[in-house]
């Protein structure tokens, strides 16, 4: 796609990092006028932002180590994001089975007081406090849409079918889901709207410090192609990598760290029929979630696991993979077995060092930092939460704004993501519409494309009134015309962007299937990615 950016020779922001942090930022940014290049070294939300539990929610765990700052932004951001984003977002349940043997991980702040002035209970969750927790939840933030807690006869209710009979009550609580990786593309596609240059493929190899601006040289990870930008200031919103940014691109002698944190996540075929999710508690104090999944799985997360080494691919290890296996299965009626999982992931959280004892204590609250004492500056980025994503673009900005003349307020509250301009409670007429517009389409296949583009699924589909209209089937439903779509309007350039980020059909594809698509998109995105690339040069006045 032709960039939108500016001919100055001189950028404003330089943003490193195309996760949700470094797109949320551009957008934020692009939005009060600022000029804007954003640089991503693989696929926009290839790294962390597509290895979350993919939930907005307040942290319910979090009250135990008095996040109350962090849990009340949370809670009060599902809502305006909900609102922004319903076709990728929408309200979930979640089940709290309680059982008197449930205990505190040993480290949280409420089990050392308890432990203190109740020691006879040994570490144990009693239902008063959980109660307690979810009435704080319930009103830290305020609701408007999502219902508050209601009490379960497990006993009677269709929730109690799938779960052992030791479980007789559980406590049920509102949260919601949402699709992280489109959530992050989604934001990229509004800042370029908004004047951003999105770059992906495109690493950042170093940067030269001066007084008043930045020199940051990049390369062009296909091609070798080697480019610099000047820029006023730099983001890094490097994730997982902020720390290599900050010592080995940028070479600041800064004492900030960062701590790597693994989460592990397995799919499994599908565990229950119903549409809520489990929050389970385990015997070690840990919690994870059991979620419905593309229709036809179970998701289940998460582990907390140091990850020593940034340039070490994350993946779920066996270990991690048994431990959920186990820790599930001592709430299914049925065991869940490795034969029962389909596919596995690993995202690596990248906290800020807060010195925390284990993995599980660090804070996930955001952290930023402005280094402006060498020269021009940069703000470094560390943690955060993928819920509050858009609070962290809305501080970055506050302190961005201390360099930058006159630079409008807040905006992006309540205004819509590409797609998302249509009622929370609006889905299904979407779907009923579109499916009038294009008889041929099943309930299914409409109902996944309004999911992936909300109002914009009717322009993609636009003049087709057959399938032979959408030109090749891939598969899974994945047309010739949407895979256009997607290299056209959403960045993608492999199979795998395809299947595992913009969508997640590569559950339902087989792998003949996805490498007939990465050798049709090789093909038919050659030349277009060569014209793009030479789009942006041009407009950015970047040079070798």
């Amino acid at each position: 796609m032709p960039t939108k950016q500016g001919t100055s020779d001189v950028q404003d922001l330089f943003v490193i990092g195309g996760g949700i942090n470094g797109c949320g930022i551009a957008r934020d940014a692009a939005g009060r006028g600022l000029t804007v290049v954003l640089a991503e070294m693989g696929d926009l939300a290839s790294a962390t932002s597509s290895g979350s539990t993919k939930l907005f929610h307040g942290g319910l765990r979090y009250l135990e180590y008095f996040e109350f700052r962090l849990v009340r932004e949370a809670l009060i951001e599902r809502e305006v994001l909900l609102r922004a984003m319903p076709h990728i977002s929408w309200p979930m349940r979640f089940v709290l089975p309680y059982h008197k043997d449930m205990r505190f991980e040993s480290e949280t702040p409420t089990s050392k007081l308890l432990n203190t002035i109740m020691p006879w209970m040994k570490g144990r969750r009693p239902a008063w406090l959980i109660r307690l927790g979810l009435f704080l939840y319930d009103s830290l933030g305020g609701r408007a849409i999502l219902p508050g807690t209601t009490t379960i006869n497990l006993r009677q209710a269709p929730e109690g079918e799938p779960i052992k009979d030791r479980f007789e009550r559980a406590y049920e609580y509102s949260d919601c889901w949402v699709e992280d990786s489109r959530l992050v593309v989604l934001n990229a596609r509004d800042a370029e709207a908004r004047g951003a240059s999105i770059m992906v493929r495109t690493k950042v190899v170093g940067a030269e410090r001066h007084p008043d601006h930045w020199v940051v040289k990049t390369e062009d990870v296909t091609t070798g192609e080697q480019h610099q930008f000047r820029a006023r200031m730099i983001v890094n919103a490097g994730g997982p990598w902020v720390g290599d940014i900050i010592h080995q691109k940028v070479r600041l002698n800064s004492s900030e760290g960062v701590r790597l944190v693994r989460g592990s996540h397995i799919v499994t075929r599908k565990l229950y029929d119903h549409d809520k999710c489990y929050f389970f508690q385990g015997t070690d104090g840990r919690i994870i979630f059991a979620i419905p999944y593309e229709g036809e799985f179970t998701l289940i997360g998460t582990t907390d696991a140091e990850h020593q080494d940034v340039s070490i691919e994350p993946e779920c290890t066996a270990e991690e993979r048994d431990y959920l296996l186990r820790f599930a299965s001592q709430y299914f009626k049925q065991p869940v077995t490795v034969d029962d999982v389909v596919w596995a992931y690993s995202g690596v959280r990248p906290l800020y060092d807060d010195g925390a004892s284990s993995a599980t204590a660090a804070t996930r609250d955001y952290t930023l930092k402005v280094d402006a004492a060498g020269g021009a500056p940069i703000l470094n980025c560390f943690g955060g939460k993928i819920t509050t994503y858009r609070r962290l673009a809305e501080s970055a900005l506050d302190l961005i704004g201390e360099h930058f003349d006159s630079l409008p307020g807040p905006w992006t509250a309540g205004v819509p993501m590409p797609g998302g301009d249509f009622p929370v409670d609006g889905f299904d007429a979407l779907v009923s519409d579109l499916r009038q517009s294009h008889a041929f389409l099943d309930e299914p296949h409409a109902r996944r494309l309004v999911r992936a583009y909300g109002t914009e699924a009717a322009e993609l589909m636009a003049g087709s009134q057959s399938p032979a209209d959408l030109g090749e089937d891939f598969g899974a439903t994945l047309s010739e015309r949407e895979v256009r779509w997607l290299m056209d309007n959403e960045y993608a350039l492999t199979a795998d962007d395809v299947v595992w980020r913009r969508s997640k059909l590569g559950l339902k594809l087989t792998t003949d299937e996805i490498a007939t698509l990465d050798g049709w998109m090789a093909t038919n995105g050659a030349q277009r990615s060569s014209d793009v690339s030479a789009a942006k040069t041009s407009a950015l006045g970047g040079g070798r």
